[in-house]
């Protein structure tokens, strides 16, 4: 950006996405705003840390002046409606859980096990050998990586015959979710978006990278595998289906293990949304297991 800003004269400058800024973007920016020409910057998520290189750049070159919630957009007929259907699943008492360690030892265990394994060494984590935070992220990582919601997602994406987008917490997952996936490593990433966005494939699943900046035609349903706690990361996935006509309604699923910190990092990644758009439904999970039945008796 800055290469192009130092061999134009550009009188208007509009920053999509701000929040991205980086250092390397600085020298165009400084040049611009020096011949006092104007920069507009539009992001749904502002930088979280006022002294991050983000936070610099924004509050140097397009401090926030206007701050205007999704849900003032929707009511302003500016985006499309939305509602949030959070899907309540328990942890599986089932000890089909097989964990491989690095030294290639396997452990056979059940989710509710290995939840409760994570959850009593942080309740002790005085007396533990690992920091609090280390084990506050492996507990974490425990519960991305349990099963039971790649199980679930799979059955709730086949409910649908229009549009589904999968967003997974990673590139495995993703790939066990939908026939064509969109990540780093896939090299038909960008033609399985553009598949997708024609609507000539009816599924897509993804980790990060269609968090933001893109968009996708006539896209109403989205699942999303795991909150983060995080309602900046939420409102990216979320924003990904408010794209379309003001008179229609998309609807995000959103997958919770119940009685678990799950609960809490769902409250927080939707705690910026109108709470009236938000229902929680308890996971029906006779056809998920029915299904896994009949898979391992086919040897699947």
């Amino acid at each position: 950006m800055s290469k192009t800003l130092g061999n134009g004269q550009y009188h208007k400058l509009y920053l999509d996405e701000c929040h991205a800024l980086k250092d390397s973007h600085e020298p165009g920016l400084k040049a611009h705003a020096a011949r006092k020409k104007s920069i507009l910057g539009l992001t749904g998520t502002p930088p979280a840390q006022a002294n991050s290189e983000k936070g610099r750049l924004v509050a140097t070159y397009c401090p926030i002046l206007i701050d205007y919630t999704t849900d003032e957009a929707v009511l302003a007929g500016l985006l499309n409606d939305y509602r949030l259907v959070v899907h309540r699943l328990p942890l599986s008492a089932v000890r089909d859980y097989q964990i491989t360690f690095k030294s290639g030892s396997q452990l056979t265990t059940s989710e509710r096990e290995n939840y409760h394994y994570w959850s009593t060494r942080l309740a002790n984590a005085a007396q533990d050998s690992l920091p609090v935070e280390t084990l506050r992220i492996l507990r974490m990582q425990a519960l991305m990586n349990y099963p039971s919601k790649g199980h679930y997602m799979r059955h709730l994406a086949n409910q649908f015959t229009e549009k589904v987008l999968l967003f997974t917490c990673n590139q495995q997952q993703a790939e066990q979710q939908a026939d064509h996936t969109y990540h780093s490593k896939n090299k038909n990433s960008q033609t399985n978006l553009a598949k997708f966005n024609a609507g000539e494939i009816q599924r897509l699943a993804c980790v990060a990278q269609l968090s933001e900046g893109i968009n996708i035609p006539n896209l109403r349903v989205g699942i999303i595998w795991h909150a983060f706690g995080n309602e900046r990361k939420a409102a990216q996935r979320i924003g990904r289906l408010l794209r379309l006509n003001p008179d229609e309604t998309a609807t995000v699923h959103l997958l919770l293990y119940q009685d678990t910190i799950d609960e809490h990092w769902v409250a927080q990644a939707l705690a910026a949304f109108d709470s009236t758009k938000v229902s929680y439904v308890d996971a029906d999970l006779s056809q998920v297991v029915a299904n896994k039945v009949a898979q391992v008796s086919s040897g699947v």
